[in-house]
């Protein structure tokens, strides 16, 4: 299920941290990287959600986990975890980005304010 109309594996990723919450001084837990347009947003358990926000407001249902050592998909509509494709570099954030980041920003009680 590697349709060249939701996954575009030459577009690299938007940035080294979810680009809403690093606009609005937010953190998140993990990442996720949409695979048709690079968008970097944060996961599921992260409190703002904004990876399943950019699939539902762009229809790009795909993502690529952004964490190291992690290469697998996600179908947001079929709810699946798929294979795909190698993406444009980086294919996860910086290593040295803490988890949950970013750095700085992560409040002390974080493990309660997961999803």
């Amino acid at each position: 299920m590697t349709d060249e109309k939701v996954i575009d594996p030459e577009v690299p990723p938007s940035g080294a941290g979810c680009a809403e919450c690093l606009a609005a001084d937010g953190w998140w837990f993990h990442l996720r990287r949409c695979a048709r347009c690079g968008h970097v947003g944060c996961c599921d358990s992260s409190p703002s959600q904004h990876a399943r926000h950019h699939a539902v407001a762009t229809g790009h249902p795909i993502v690529r986990s952004y964490e190291p050592g992690e290469d697998w998909f996600y179908d947001y509509t079929s709810d699946q975890v798929l294979d795909g494709p190698d993406l444009a570099p980086p294919r996860h954030h910086p290593l040295d980005q803490p988890v949950p980041g970013p750095k700085g920003r992560v409040p002390r009680d974080w493990e309660r304010r997961l999803h």
